[in-house]
């Protein structure tokens, strides 16, 4: 038993990762429902940055790893982008188009992160990775042609759907931009320093919002306060190290195809958890952009 344990370990984290990820985008979805994006998005970071602190010195990093300044300054620059501004978006799109439909939208992550590193660090895009692109984008003109899906009209979804891709590019452009930074840096504290910057720009948006005590006491919303600390401590800390722990002890194909599971679970939950309905259009949207983010992983 202890042997397939072992041989499995990284599988099952990773599988693990992508279930706490469905789970924390429900507990968001619901959230979202009377939190403000831009407070849920900072009470999630910071949640996460506590929480990490101490998960730095247990897995025996340092919150002050020597490294240029000009290194912590990309990190900084790349969780403003990639937490700050993408995850405010995300929830703007979740609160718009529902767990159902955003698991469609997510899939646009891979081959975002694929074409800017042809464009940005030279990688070489291959055929069947083109063709999972081409999958994806399809994936998600398929939800375009729901002329209407529950209470939401077309200019909200398409709305919500610009939000989402948005969220996706901006995502990309955050991790793609400290790549090379990653192949020598301890994750933990990388990934700490990103929250950090994710925070400090919120901070700043919150300074100059003229709605910013609305925003803040809208974290603390009656009958959400369960559904906004269970979600950020699922989604912004728990599947981040469980995600890492699944990079450690299995390939990181394998790995991060087990991870992308995370867009089916989470359609399947909507529908059970949130009652979103399905329809042929969104079967079809999730099965393309499943397939598609395959063929971008192992293209």
């Amino acid at each position: 038993m202890m042997m397939y344990l072992d041989t499995y370990l990284g599988h099952i984290l990773a599988l693990l990762t992508a279930v706490t990820w469905a789970f924390a985008v429900i507990f968001f979805k619901k959230s979202g429902e009377d939190v403000h994006p831009i407070g849920l998005n900072l009470f999630k970071n910071l949640t996460a940055v506590l929480l990490l602190i101490p998960t730095l010195w247990l897995f025996d990093e340092t919150l002050f790893y020597q490294a240029p300044v000009n290194d912590y300054l990309l990190i900084l620059l790349s969780g403003a982008l990639g937490i700050g501004i993408s995850d405010t978006l995300f929830f703007m799109s979740l609160n718009t188009l529902g767990a159902g439909l955003i698991a469609i939208v997510d899939c646009l992550y891979s081959p975002f992160i694929i074409i800017l590193s042809f464009l940005w660090l030279n990688e070489v895009l291959s055929f069947w990775q083109m063709v999972g692109v081409i999958l994806i984008v399809s994936a998600v003109l398929t939800a375009v042609r729901e002329k209407k899906s529950g209470h939401l009209s077309r200019r909200s979804l398409i709305r919500g759907l610009f939000y989402g891709i948005m969220a996706m590019a901006v995502m990309a452009v955050g991790i793609v931009m400290i790549k090379p930074l990653l192949d020598h840096s301890p994750l933990f504290w990388v990934t700490t320093y990103r929250l950090v910057g994710g925070v400090l720009v919120l901070m700043v948006i919150l300074v100059f919002h003229p709605g910013r005590f609305r925003i803040l006491q809208s974290i603390r919303a009656p009958g959400k306060w369960g559904y906004t600390l269970a979600g950020s401590f699922t989604g912004a800390y728990l599947s981040m190290v469980l995600w890492l722990a699944g990079m450690k002890f299995t390939q990181a194909s394998i790995a991060s195809a087990l991870n992308q599971m995370s867009n089916v679970f989470i359609f399947i939950l909507a529908a059970l958890l949130l009652r979103e309905k399905l329809t042929v259009y969104r079967i079809l949207g999730i099965i393309l952009g499943f397939a598609g983010t395959l063929l971008v992983t192992f293209g």
